[in-house]
């Protein structure tokens, strides 16, 4: 997924969650239930979507594939703004394809939360009253073609290092919809690159200040995808242990920087981090001090986009309201005609 930090559940959740009156009886079936679900996921078993689960399991799958499905269709914007000013019909080509992954990837995620009991409705009006968050890497502005090259090499590249493991989530469906899904953010960040790196190569002076001002801009948020520290992430020591997460929040975003150091050298780029060094004694990278007044701003509502993004997402929706009213009563009618022949059969 995008990111890893928002999957939590409110205080005022949680205490519900826990102050939910059982009967004896009840609790003693919940705690043998649970027993049994522990044990599964300690085997490294799949939960499926007719399996007994814990409520707050079922919560935090809920809001983190949710979290996710908004990231892929509210992500499709800072790109899709470039789709009519692509440099050639082949930069324009992938682009397309490229954003109509993140459509279906939003679409699958979207199937997947479905199979947890709540509705597509409830997921989008959870996202458009502002309630339900997406990743904070999309509130921020695509000034020029490099941004969607820096797009593709590191909020992708990012994306990739938080998904693949979520191929291994303990949720059957969510897990067989990121094996897809990591496919084709594979070509995504590949197609980056590519971009980054024939401008860099073969381009003029002014197309590699650019690239090299894309990258200054991307960097930093690109790392904060991966969540805030490990200790001020307190429900993720929990989610590790139902094997909803693999892999912390730190010891990915270092995995990340240790990969893209060395393909910042291919490119032939400076990333904007001077206390950036090797460390011989930790075999990885030591990188500077996060800004994380800045993402809790973004993530708060506060980013240079964020405003324009949900108005956009409520926009298409109200736009397209009489689409979707239309297909509902097409799907009516047909029915009817269905059910009316075979009573006539």
């Amino acid at each position: 997924m995008y990111t890893q930090a928002l999957d939590v559940m409110t205080p005022q959740e949680r205490a519900a969650d826990r102050a939910a009156p059982r009967s004896a009886e009840d609790a003693a079936a919940d705690a043998e239930r649970e027993a049994a679900f522990e044990a599964r996921i300690a085997e490294g078993g799949f939960i499926e979507a007719k399996d007994w689960m814990p409520g707050h399991y079922r919560k935090t799958l809920v809001r983190q594939i949710s979290q996710h499905a908004h990231s892929e269709i509210v992500g499709m914007l800072p790109e899709g703004n470039w789709i009519s000013r692509a440099p050639s019909l082949k930069r324009k080509a992938i682009l397309l394809a490229k954003v109509q992954d993140e459509g279906g990837h939003g679409l699958y995620l979207y199937a997947a939360a479905e199979t947890l009991g709540t509705s597509r409705d409830q997921m989008i009006e959870a996202l458009h009253s502002g309630k339900a968050k997406y990743s904070s890497i999309f509130n921020y502005p695509t000034l020029t073609w490099a941004d969607v090259g820096a797009i593709g090499w590191l909020v992708d590249g990012a994306a990739i290092m938080n998904q693949v493991p979520l191929c291994r989530c303990s949720y059957g469906p969510y897990a067989r919809a990121m094996i897809r899904i990591c496919r084709e953010e594979s070509f995504h960040q590949r197609q980056g690159f590519d971009a980054l790196l024939t401008m860099m190569k073969q381009g003029t002076d002014a197309q590699r200040a650019m690239v090299q001002d894309a990258v200054d801009r991307w960097w930093w948020p690109s790392i904060m995808m991966f969540g805030p520290p490990d200790d001020a992430s307190p429900n993720s020591e929990q989610s590790m242990r139902w094997g909803i997460k693999r892999i912390s929040n730190d010891d990915l975003r270092q995995k990340f920087i240790d990969a893209t150091v060395e393909q910042a050298k291919v490119l032939g780029v400076t990333l904007p981090d001077p206390e950036l060094k090797w460390n011989e004694a930790r075999g990885h990278w030591d990188f500077g001090a996060i800004d994380w007044d800045e993402f809790w701003n973004v993530v708060k509502g506060h980013g240079p986009c964020n405003r324009e993004r949900l108005a956009a997402r409520v926009a298409a929706a109200d736009d397209g309201a009489w689409v979707r009213e239309a297909a509902m009563a097409h799907a009516a009618k047909q029915a009817t005609r269905e059910r009316d022949a075979r009573r006539a059969a």
